[in-house]
């Protein structure tokens, strides 16, 4: 079961309506944080929205979005400048969404809407946003990540998806005002959560991994 839910996790972009109840919201995330971390630090931060808190901080980006403001989020994401093979990867991907959603290159209009459709967690039921305090160190973001990778497993066992968004991140300063979040958390990312709509074109995408070869070493004495 444990290797089934790795193995089926996706990105998914388009949700029914159908409500997550909050027991198994609080399941997966007690489940989630047996994560492991250094000395225990335990350094996630979670909030969960749904509803009207949901649709005020959809609001309030899209709001900032439609008025040309600048967002930027509060740490590096993406390098600079992509190597290869990364950069290849990272068009593969890219187009071979936006051709299940019939987007052609150049049309900035449509890839713009897509992107925006981040910001209403694709329609899914739960928004969840991840932050962490200021004060911690890389070591603390390592164990975050594998506390994230523990929700969307454990969301998978439920027979929810999810999609991880650090697109969220650029709008932090909007999100601790609209959801009274402190000063001192890093928002990290945020993720939707809940039932595939299987009718969505974009949810046909399944991205590929590089095979074992090119990123494992065997080393035999």
């Amino acid at each position: 079961m444990t290797l089934e839910a790795i193995t089926s996790r996706r990105s998914v972009r388009g949700y029914t309506d159908q409500s997550v109840p909050m027991s198994t919201i609080d399941h997966i995330l007690e489940a989630s944080a047996r994560a492991p971390s250094g000395t225990n630090m335990q350094p996630w931060q979670v909030t969960v929205v749904t509803g009207a808190a949901k649709a005020r901080i959809t609001d309030g980006v899209m709001a900032a979005r439609r008025s040309g403001e600048v967002h930027k989020a509060e740490y590096q994401y993406y390098p600079k400048m992509f190597p290869e093979p990364y950069i290849t990867r990272r068009r593969k991907v890219g187009w071979d969404m936006y051709g299940l959603v019939d987007i052609k290159k150049g049309d900035t209009e449509r890839m713009t809407a897509q992107h925006d459709q981040n910001f209403t967690f694709f329609e899914a039921p739960v928004g969840l946003f991840f932050t962490i305090h200021k004060s911690l160190e890389i070591g603390s973001w390592l164990d975050y990540g594998m506390f994230i990778q523990n929700v969307m497993t454990a969301a998978r066992v439920e027979g929810l998806h999810t999609c991880a968004q650090a697109a969220w991140a650029d709008f932090h300063q909007i999100i601790r005002r609209e959801l009274g979040m402190p000063e001192d958390q890093t928002v990290v990312c945020g993720m939707a959560l809940g039932y595939e709509d299987t009718t969505a074109p974009i949810n046909a995408l399944r991205t590929v991994r590089a095979p074992l070869e090119d990123w494992v070493r065997k080393l035999e004495d």
